[in-house]
């Protein structure tokens, strides 16, 4: 089964404009001519959904959805043209079950959401191209083979059987809005227009350096067909009628990275026929290798020879009414992710497939690209032939979509499948099948083996969602509330998603898009995600870390002083996940990646999202920005072996690195303080004793209580030893972050640099938790602490309609006083 091969040149004529949509009730109309000459019908944009379609009429709200799947949906579109003559119609995505007429004749039928259709067709100069889609309803609701489990999460079983996404069917914690619609474009190809068909194209990154390309290529021309990358091109031969293989070699090629570890280069392809010049795209050389541990049980992504720890988040959705899948719709989504420090996106098995734009992104933004197929939860029928057939396409389209992408690295067989079953006692024989051990890596290795394969996530380990094998979900730190050292006794290997909280939005977020109160609304909870079925929600699990880090009581601090109680939340989300991270990636530690659940919100609230449904980031995107520094420094409590100062250098440079450490009683005075430079070699980590820096004992931990608590903070800093340049901080807190909560007086200035504005913070006292609000830009930084040795410099990052001079207030966990800038 194949797919040509998306590239920047591909034929034809995008149908985007002209096209109306119309409801009827489902199964009324069997063609377009049935349906009645005074029904409503609406402008709709293609690609798009039903929707937005209705939403943009105003018909249809997105925070109050109404069920769209028990209706018919007929998009239809007047073609004209110039003179009879054949083409093809090519449908990159149909949502879901979809009947295709011309003219009022059925000239093809769709039954999967995932996969691109090509229909060849004539054309009579004025023509009617109408699309169907059934009400889904009636298909969800068809019984099927026995499932030996059903999942809770999905609000229908028939899912398992229908190739449609489960957005829209988790009422957990996304908006019952149905998919529906032309949701990826559709583009017309008249005979004559294409001059090739890329059919097959690869990459390699040999151990030496060199760069190898392969293509395949359908063309009809007896011209000379040439590839070419850089300065070097190489003919294409013939190895069947019409068909053209080349094999391009590059010395000394340069490499893609992910951008954590180095430039994700990418290199322009260019297919000459006859002279005429072609760009296909660009594309990257990189080697990937699994690293699985000395004991066999680890999971770790290798780049180019080089262990790479894998940190990012889980994709939900760009719009979750369009669907949306252009470049304008996800780079600012990924651009916060690559400034976050991330270099692993996960699409989940719940969610969609994206287009190659996603992947374009990806590429150039050097995010690794960890890619579930839309399977999750269910007991799939895997042995029905139509079903594997259509997983077997949509393999092959997809990979299409990504076929010059160095970014896609890893492909998962599906989500949490394998744990619904173990989860309910039931034996691995019954949860592990050929679908996703056998089928799913025989039809991906045919068509790109330089991916690794993974056959669930979770799966290894003595039950497959342990988190000590291979790879793990872990929520020991999160739902299960555990306490935070539980990130170090569960022994995570890879989390392929982990540390889900309710994350509240900024203010200014909720002032704007959800003006109730915060926790007792109805609204507001509608928006706290949650387990189906369970007696809490991820608001509780928050407020679980809320109470372990600061000693409050939610529920009063909430009753009593609502601003200081969301002021905690937000503080507590990010100090979690950077204290969890920290422990996984510390010297010693046996983790090789985690991706945090998730990325975006659906709607605004207080969602899983780091990032709300806005744009705009949330505390604990601060907190994993921080968390996520290339060259890092990491403070980890040892007990009576005192505080251990771990280093991380994931560049490809020797750094000279200066250590300072201080311990300030009344976060003011230092008790001890001292300093250690090093060398810290390329790729490497490396820890030191805390008293290595003062040259002497001293209880850093508050673990041997000779006396009273001689300080309630440490400050770490990691400096360039050259610049003086601060690279990281860290803090440590012996006696909980409730002793050392102090009423500082905070001064801000701003100033403007090369057209650039920048806001410099200083503190009479540590302060814990710095917050910044400017009107109209966006801190790079927020939620930090801050020292009273240190003034620190944040850019503030101008939005569409920001003032000419930034003004806000800036304030800290530990003082009622707002400061004004």
């Amino acid at each position: 089964m194949s797919a040509s091969l998306r590239h920047d040149a591909l034929p034809g004529q995008w149908l985007t404009e002209g096209w109306t949509l119309t409801l009827t009730q489902a199964g009324a109309c069997e063609r377009p001519s049935d349906i009645p000459t005074d029904s409503e019908s609406l402008t709709a944009p293609v690609p798009g959904s039903v929707a937005e379609a209705l939403e943009k009429a105003g018909k249809f709200d997105r925070f109050d959805p109404k069920p769209l799947n028990h209706l018919d949906a007929w998009y239809r579109l007047t073609l004209e043209t110039a003179e009879p003559q054949s083409a093809t119609v090519h449908f990159d995505g149909l949502a879901t079950i979809a009947d295709i007429y011309l003219n009022d004749e059925p000239i093809a039928h769709s039954a999967s959401m995932f996969e691109a259709l090509e229909v060849d067709v004539t054309l009579f100069g004025t023509d009617e191209l109408a699309i169907c889609f059934r009400a889904l309803k009636p298909h969800l609701e068809k019984t099927g083979p026995r499932a030996r489990w059903r999942p809770q999460m999905m609000s229908t079983q028939g899912l398992r059987l229908i190739r449609t996404t489960a957005l829209g069917y988790m009422p957990g914690w996304c908006p019952e809005i149905h998919a529906a619609g032309p949701w990826r474009p559709i583009r017309l190809v008249r005979d004559g227009d294409a001059d090739f068909d890329l059919t097959a194209f690869a990459t390699e990154l040999t151990e030496d350096g060199i760069g190898i390309l392969r293509v395949s290529v359908g063309a009809r021309s007896s011209s000379v067909i040439e590839i070419g990358c850089g300065d070097r091109w190489q003919t294409l031969e013939p190895v069947s009628d019409g068909l053209f293989s080349a094999e391009l070699r590059l010395p000394d090629v340069e490499p893609w990275w992910p951008a954590t570890h180095g430039t994700p280069t990418l290199h322009e392809v260019h297919l000459r026929i006859g002279g005429k010049t072609h760009i296909l795209g660009k594309t990257g050389f990189r080697r990937i290798e699994i690293d699985h541990s000395a004991d066999g049980k680890g999971f770790g992504v290798t780049i180019n020879g080089v262990a790479i720890f894998c940190r990012g988040a889980v994709w939900s959705n760009a719009d979750i009414v369009r669907l949306a899948g252009a470049k304008v719709d996800y780079e600012p989504w990924l651009r916060l992710a690559a400034e976050a420090g991330m270099n692993m996106i996960r699409i989940g098995g719940t969610m969609a497939y994206e287009t190659r734009d996603f992947f374009r992104l990806c590429d150039e933004l050097g995010l690794m690209v960890w890619q579930d197929m839309m399977l999750a939860n269910f007991d799939y029928p895997a042995k029905d032939e139509g079903f594997v057939a259509h997983i077997e396409k949509e393999t092959a389209d997809l990979l299409a979509n990504a076929a010059l992408s160095p970014s896609l690295t890893v492909i998962c067989g599906g989500s949490e499948m394998y744990q619904q079953g173990a989860m309910l006692g039931l034996g691995e024989s019954v949860w592990k099948g050929p679908l996703t051990e056998e089928m799913l890596p025989r039809f991906i290795k045919a068509r790109r083996s330089d991916i690794a394969y993974v056959p669930n996530s979770p799966f290894g380990g003595a039950q497959p969602f342990f988190t000590d094998e291979k790879v793990g979900h872990y929520y020991g730190v999160g739902a299960y509330c555990r306490p935070l050292d539980d990130a170090r006794r569960a022994d995570v290997r890879f989390a392929g998603e982990c540390l889900a909280f309710a994350n509240v939005p900024q203010q200014k977020t909720l002032d704007r898009h959800l003006p109730v109160p915060a926790v007792h609304h109805p609204v507001w909870k509608s928006r706290v995600p949650r387990d189906r079925g369970a007696s809490w929600d991820f608001e509780d699990v928050r407020d679980h870390y809320l109470n372990l880090l600061y000693d409050l009581d939610p529920s009063r601090t909430r009753r009593e002083d609502g601003e200081r109680y969301l002021d905690l939340s937000r503080a507590a989300v990010a100090e979690v996940m950077g204290a969890t991270y920290g422990e996984w990636r510390r010297n010693g530690s046996s983790c090789q990646g985690a991706m945090v659940l998730t990325l975006q919100d659906l709607v605004p609230g207080a969602g899983w999202g780091v990032i709300d449904s806005t744009g705009e980031p949330k505390s604990a995107w601060y907190g994993l920005k921080r968390a996520f520094r290339p060259v890092q420094l990491i403070l980890t409590d040892e007990g009576t072996n005192g505080l251990a100062v771990h280093l991380v250098n994931e560049t490809a440079e020797t750094r000279g690195l200066i250590v300072e450490l201080a311990c300030l009683r009344d976060g003011l005075q230092p008790v001890v303080r001292g300093q250690k430079q090093l060398e810290l070699a390329p790729r490497s980590k490396a820890s030191l004793a805390a008293t290595d820096c003062f040259g002497a004992f001293f209880d850093t931990t508050y673990a041997y209580r000779f006396g009273p608590p001689a300080h309630d903070v440490t400050v770490a800093s990691l400096k360039d030893a050259v610049t003086g340049e601060l690279i990281a901080e860290a803090f440590h807190f012996p006696r909980g972050r409730a002793a050392a909560m102090h009423p500082a007086t905070l001064t801000a200035t701003t100033e403007q640099k090369d057209g650039r504005w920048f806001l410099t913070v200083t503190t009479d006292r540590f302060a814990q938790s710095i917050s910044i609000s400017a009107d109209g830009f966006r801190p790079a930084d927020d939620w930090f602490h801050l020292a009273p040795t240190e003034a620190r410099t944040i850019e503030l990052i101008a939005g569409e309609n920001a003032p000419a001079e930034p003004h806000g207030e800036i304030r800290s966990l530990g003082s009622r006083q707002h400061f004004r800038y």
